[in-house]
């Protein structure tokens, strides 16, 4: 498929930035709130895939944390460099072309996502099967 070439390509020029997220949790976590700010004001971009963006974004958080290690560094690699392509302002489709900016961001999510589907699915078990902490069963 041309589009799933093109979102490789996007996604690769940031992975050697990735590296540099993957080693530093304190960064990662300053990465995923950006994210999640970004995320949350394109919300209607994400039809469909929103879910599975907020697991995704939780998946890194349990990794970079240590308390999820059933992934490989490679995976974790692409989902950040997917990330950074996401919150990065210039990209394919720059982000100030409002309403056009965000959906080569959104598209690159969606490929990731699609990509991972099998290992967001595994952490998702995994998860379920975690006991709820004392912070958790605060807000329950």
């Amino acid at each position: 498929m041309p589009d799933e070439k093109k979102y490789e390509a996007g996604y690769r020029k940031f992975l050697s930035k990735a590296q540099k997220y993957v080693d530093n949790p304190q960064e990662t976590d300053q990465l995923l709130k950006k994210t999640e700010k970004k995320a949350k004001g394109n919300k209607a971009s994400f039809t469909g895939v929103w879910e599975k963006f907020q697991l995704l974004i939780e998946l890194v958080r349990s990794w970079s944390s240590g308390e999820y290690r059933a992934i490989s560094k490679k995976s974790i690699l692409f989902i950040i460099a997917s990330i950074l392509y996401f919150v990065s302002p210039i990209d394919i489709i720059p982000d100030f072309l409002i309403g056009l900016g965000i959906v080569d961001d959104a598209a690159v999510i969606a490929f990731a996502i699609k990509q991972l589907t099998d290992e967001l699915e595994k952490y998702k078990i995994w998860k379920r099967n975690q006991p709820i902490n004392a912070e958790e069963s605060k807000r329950i």
